[in-house]
């Protein structure tokens, strides 16, 4: 693998590269879960199975408007590049139309964390802005996602984003040029735990979402439930 390579490699991922974690969900991919496929960057046949895939994927041939089908077709780069050591390896072994950009774009949206790429597969986020969320790294890819879901950012905002946050701009900067409001999201509540939830915050004097903001992070940090988040 080239420094290059080695630099755009796998960043979230505890999974096994080519793991249906989420395609194979129906919770997220639907009927599309019976169909998941696995790819073993060690096994020749499934590396043949993955060029070949890749080679259609890039022709959008194998359902280009379909988020589980895309993620399917990243998930074949990624374990192309695994099998063969680099992103030109892996696309020449794919096809001479397939491109070392094309290839590295699809095998980083497979290496973004499992929460962003549930969102892909049921068409939260689409798998194009799921491109541009890739190109940033670390918690940015996280800001950037949750910034999509509640910011209605559109695919080029998406894109305008990322280079700024990969220029050395504070994404908090960023998505404010483009009216977006870190940690704001409206929820919608049982009745009985939204009045209960109004009156704790009256008797505190506090806003309610310092009382919600607390109750997330002792969950988050309580070993019972810290695998949660």
């Amino acid at each position: 693998m080239t420094p290059d390579d080695a630099a755009d490699g796998p960043t979230d991922r505890e999974s096994p590269v080519g793991q249906p974690v989420v395609r194979g969900d129906p919770t997220f991919a639907g009927e599309h879960a019976q169909q998941a496929v696995q790819f073993d960057p060690d096994d020749p046949d499934s590396l043949r199975r993955a060029a070949d895939i890749v080679e259609r994927f890039a022709d959008d041939s194998i359902g280009a408007a379909d988020s589980v089908y895309m993620l399917r077709g990243a998930a074949a780069c990624a374990a192309l590049v695994r099998g063969e050591g680099s992103y030109k390896a892996a696309a020449e072994r794919a096809d001479e139309g397939v491109t070392v950009s094309f290839i590295r774009k699809w095998a980083r949206v497979h290496d973004l964390p499992r929460p962003i790429r549930q969102y892909v597969a049921t068409g939260d986020i689409a798998p194009t802005a799921a491109k541009h969320i890739a190109r940033v790294t670390d918690r940015s890819r996280y800001l950037l996602a949750w910034a999509v879901l509640d910011g209605d950012l559109t695919v080029r905002e998406v894109r305008s984003v990322a280079s700024a946050i990969n220029a050395g701009t504070d994404p908090e900067t960023v998505l404010d040029a483009h009216d977006v409001t870190l940690g704001e999201m409206t929820l919608r509540l049982p009745r009985e735990i939204y009045t209960d939830l109004r009156r704790q915050a009256a008797r505190e004097g506090v806003d309610p979402a310092v009382l919600v903001a607390e109750a997330l992070d002792e969950q988050s940090t309580d070993p019972a439930t810290a695998e949660r988040y």
